[in-house]
């Protein structure tokens, strides 16, 4: 049986998923932590590093959501700051350096928008990531493995392919945002969720996105032979061609 809008952003949200860590954990061997912006901070929102797929040295970049109230404390309920969007651009440009494949791991409700954010160029770093993405000269796989919120996902899904794990959402903005603004009532927020197109199949009907990994028992299995085969169609492409895919793939919309 097919599941509800509603049910899927419940789902998406469930804290129980796993988080961008483990499906490193999961899906590479040696992974090597690389931390810090080198402007202002290290934001624990974005995670992400060196690693290697089936010998393959691949660049992964994830946003973390934590377990529990400690964890997600740490990280900012998956929020990133700015600091964090420009940690992820340094270790793409360094990838794109030494022509690995990037591969991100998307799980967040948006960008953090505290005070201190904005200060800092919160706009402006996503802004960044989105234009120096979108001429990386090296395959870049973006998959979403829970929320999708906003600009603040955006700025890590300027893939040649963009997937979706089965139950995940991926959307402008929150349900609760979208019922406020429409109805200036947040508690229609289940009525909101089934108009905003914001689950996979819709998303892939429409275009958006590019594959649903089904979510059971060998999802881990599953994702990490399709990203293979992925990467292997991709590493086809010339530099030029990956960019130009990409370019495309964006301007359709």
């Amino acid at each position: 049986m097919s599941k509800s809008a509603n049910e899927i952003v419940s789902l998406a949200r469930n804290q129980g998923r796993m988080t961008a860590l483990e499906y490193f954990e999961e899906l590479f061997e040696d992974f090597i932590e690389l931390h810090g912006d080198r402007q202002f901070a290290d934001d624990n929102a974005i995670v992400g590093g060196i690693a290697k797929l089936e010998g393959m040295a691949v660049t992964v970049i994830g946003i973390q959501k934590g377990r529990d109230l400690n964890e997600n404390l740490r990280v900012n309920f998956g929020q990133p700051h700015p600091e964090g969007y420009r940690k992820a651009l340094r270790l793409m440009k360094q990838a794109e350096k030494f022509k690995r494949p990037i591969i991100t791991f998307i799980n967040t409700a948006g960008a953090f928008s505290g005070l201190g954010a904005e200060e800092r160029g919160q706009g402006e770093a996503i802004a960044r990531n989105l234009y120096e993405m979108s001429g990386l000269r090296v395959p870049i796989l973006s998959i979403i493995i829970g929320e999708g919120g906003s600009g603040g996902a955006l700025a890590l899904a300027m893939g040649n392919k963009v997937w979706m794990l089965e139950h995940t959402m991926y959307a402008i903005l929150s349900p609760e945002g979208f019922a406020s603004i429409l109805w200036k009532d947040g508690s229609r927020s289940a009525e909101a969720a089934e108009l905003m197109k914001i689950t996979a199949p819709e998303l892939l009907k429409m275009g958006v996105i590019d594959k649903i990994i089904p979510e059971n028992s060998e999802t881990c299995a599953t994702l990490k032979k399709e990203i293979i085969r992925e990467l292997q169609s991709l590493a086809t492409l010339s530099e030029e061609e990956l960019v130009t895919q990409r370019y495309e793939r964006f301007r359709k919309f």
